[in-house]
C-alpha cells in the first residue's frame, strides 16, 4: 500500500514538473526576439467589423416608415387606337336566344398596366419610370392612404427611362433626395414599390455594384445605334442613345416595382428602380436602378424646360473590350485598361476642336474616373450644355488633360425646347381609305393634310402629297412615319435625314424628297 501511495505521489509530482517545464518553454519562446510566428497573409492594418455593424443588427423600420408613404401606385390606360388590329371576338348570348343568330362582334379593349412612383413634392411632383406610362391616355394615381388622383404627364425621358407627373396635392409626403454618389459597394438599401399589384411592398438587399450599363439582355433591352449603321452598331461603338449607369442591389424587384423608391438607411431616396435582369421576367437576383444623381438633372430639366438639357461631347467611343475584339492591333498598343476610346466625332466636335484625336481613351471627367461607356454617360448626364469640363485622356505613354465645353444634340450651347415629331414635321396626316387606294392603284400610303411652318412646307410639299414611304419604309399609318421620324431625331445631328418617296394624286408622278430634320 505504501509503495502504492509512493507510486501515485511520483506520478503527480512528475506530471506537475513536466507542465511547469512546457509553459516555461512556450512563455520564453515567445518573448524570445528570434521566434517570429508568420501571419498567413500580410493584411496592413486589418481591423474587424465589430458586432454593432453586423447585419443582424440593422434596423430597417425607421426607413421603412420614413419612405413607405411617398411611393404610390401608378395605373395607365391606353386607350385602343380605332386602327388596331387587335380586338377581342365577342359573342352576345341574348341575340343568339332571342333572335338574330348570334351574332359575333369585335370589341376593342383597352390596355391597362400597373407600376409605381415617388412623390418628390409636397404639391404632388412624382417621378416614374418613361416605360410605365409610355403611350398612356390616363394616369391614375393611389397613394399608400389609398386616395386616388388623376395625374397629368408633365414630360418624358426615354435616354433615361424617367418620367415627371403631377397630381392636385398639398402637403403629400416626400421622399428626401439622398446622395447616390455616395453609396458604397455592400451598403444596405431598400425597395419600395407595387410587385405583382401588391401595394406597399419592401424588400432589402445590398448594393452589388454601381455604374453598371448594357444590360440589354435583361427585361429592358437597350441596343446601342451607330448613326452611320442604323441596323445595327459597328464594331461594338456606341453613341449617346440610351443612357445606363444603375445602380445593381439584390433587393428583391418585380413586375409593378418599377418607378418605385431605392432608399438607404436613414430612408433617402438614392434611386428609382427600373429594370430586372430576368429571362422570366421575374426577380432572379440581380434589379438596376436609376441613381437620384442623375434623375434630379432629368426632372429639373423636364419641369423647367420641358425637356432634357442634355450635354454632349460630340465623340464616337468604343469601350475597350469591344476594341479588343474589334481592332486587336489598335488595342495592344493602348497604355491603360479601363476608359473609352475615342473612334470618331460629330460635326463641330468641341471635343475635337479642344485637341482630343482619334485614338485617345478617355480616362476621367473633371478628376472622376471613367472606366467604361456607363461611367461616362453617368457624368455627362450630371451637367448642362454650355458647362465646361477638364477631360483626361490618355495618348500613347502621356497623360493629357483639355478643356472642353459641352455642347446639345444642335451642336450650340442655347437652351432646346421640346420639338414633337409633328412639330418638326409641321403637318398632319390622313390614313387612306379604301376606295381611295382603289381609285389610285396603291395598297399603302399616308396623305399630308394640315401644313403649317415645318419641314414638309420648307421641303415643298404640298397639302395632298401622298406619302408612300420613308426611308425606304412602306407608311400605311400616320403612327408609322412618326415613329420613323422620332428614331431619326434621336440620332447625331449629321444623321437626322429623312427620305421621302410619294405623289400628288392630279399627277401621279413619284416625287423623291430629301429632308434635313434639324431644328
Amino acid at each position: 500500500m505504501k509503495v502504492t501511495w509512493k507510486l501515485l505521489f511520483g506520478f503527480i509530482l512528475v506530471s506537475l514538473l513536466s507542465a511547469f517545464i512546457a509553459v516555461g518553454t512556450y512563455s520564453h519562446l515567445n518573448k524570445s526576439k528570434g521566434t517570429v510566428y508568420a501571419e498567413p497573409f500580410n493584411q496592413g492594418n486589418f481591423r474587424a467589423v465589430g458586432f454593432a455593424n453586423a447585419a443582424e443588427n440593422t434596423d430597417f423600420t425607421k426607413a421603412a416608415e420614413q419612405s413607405i408613404n411617398g411611393v404610390v401606385h401608378i395605373k395607365s390606360i391606353a386607350n385602343p387606337n380605332p386602327s388596331d388590329r387587335q380586338q377581342r371576338e365577342y359573342f352576345d348570348p341574348f341575340e343568339f336566344f332571342f333572335g338574330g343568330g348570334g351574332n359575333r362582334y369585335y370589341q376593342r379593349q383597352p390596355r391597362i398596366g400597373f407600376g409605381s412612383g415617388v412623390i418628390i413634392s409636397t404639391d404632388g411632383y412624382i417621378v416614374t419610370n418613361n416605360h410605365v406610362i409610355d403611350g398612356a391616355d390616363e394616369i391614375e394615381v393611389t397613394t399608400n392612404s389609398d386616395k386616388t388622383y388623376k395625374a397629368k404627364l408633365v414630360g418624358r425621358d426615354e435616354a433615361t427611362d424617367v418620367a415627371l407627373l403631377k397630381i392636385d396635392g398639398k402637403d403629400l409626403p416626400v421622399i428626401p433626395f439622398g446622395n447616390s454618389d455616395a453609396l458604397k459597394i455592400g451598403e444596405w438599401v431598400l425597395a419600395i414599390g407595387n410587385p405583382f399589384n401588391l401595394s406597399s411592398t419592401v424588400t432589402a438587399g445590398i448594393v452589388s455594384a454601381k455604374g453598371r450599363g448594357n444590360i440589354s439582355s435583361g427585361s429592358y433591352p437597350n441596343p446601342y445605334i451607330d448613326p452611320r449603321n442604323p441596323n445595327g452598331s459597328r464594331s461594338g461603338q456606341v453613341t449617346q442613345q440610351k443612357i445606363e449607369s444603375y445602380i445593381q442591389t439584390d433587393a428583391a424587384v418585380n413586375p409593378g416595382n418599377s418607378g418605385g423608391a431605392l432608399v438607404n438607411t436613414r430612408g433617402e431616396l438614392v434611386g428609382i428602380n427600373t429594370a430586372i435582369y430576368s429571362e422570366t421576367g421575374n426577380y432572379i437576383g440581380y434589379s438596376f436602378a436609376i441613381p437620384i444623381s442623375i434623375v434630379k438633372k432629368v426632372v429639373t430639366d423636364i419641369k423647367q424646360y420641358g425637356t432634357v438639357q442634355r450635354a454632349l461631347l460630340g465623340v464616337l467611343v468604343i469601350e475597350l473590350p469591344k476594341l479588343k475584339e474589334s481592332n486587336p492591333d489598335a488595342f495592344n498598343k493602348l497604355k491603360v485598361t479601363e476608359g473609352v476610346y475615342v473612334d470618331g466625332f460629330s460635326s463641330n466636335s468641341s471635343t475635337k476642336k479642344a485637341g482630343i484625336e482619334v485614338g485617345d481613351v478617355i480616362t476621367a471627367i473633371n478628376d472622376v474616373k471613367v472606366k467604361n461607356f456607363a461611367d461616362l454617360q453617368g457624368l455627362l448626364s450630371r451637367y448642362n450644355p454650355g458647362d465646361k469640363v477638364t477631360v483626361q485622356v490618355q495618348r500613347g505613354n502621356s497623360e493629357k488633360t483639355f478643356k472642353v465645353e459641352l455642347k446639345n444634340d444642335q451642336g450650340t450651347t442655347e437652351i432646346t425646347k421640346y420639338q414633337s415629331p409633328e412639330d418638326v414635321l409641321g403637318a398632319s396626316f390622313k390614313e387612306l381609305s379604301k376606295e381611295t387606294k382603289m381609285r389610285l392603284g396603291i395598297n399603302f400610303g399616308v396623305e399630308v393634310t394640315g401644313l403649317s411652318d415645318g419641314k414638309l412646307k420648307t421641303a415643298g410639299i404640298k397639302n395632298g402629297f401622298i406619302i408612300l414611304t420613308a426611308n425606304d419604309t412602306r407608311i400605311s399609318t400616320s403612327g408609322e412615319l412618326i415613329k420613323i421620324v422620332q428614331s431619326i431625331l434621336k440620332q447625331e445631328p449629321d444623321n437626322r435625314g429623312l427620305f421621302i418617296r410619294g405623289f400628288y394624286p392630279n399627277t401621279k408622278k413619284v416625287e423623291y424628297i430629301a429632308i434635313d430634320l434639324n431644328y
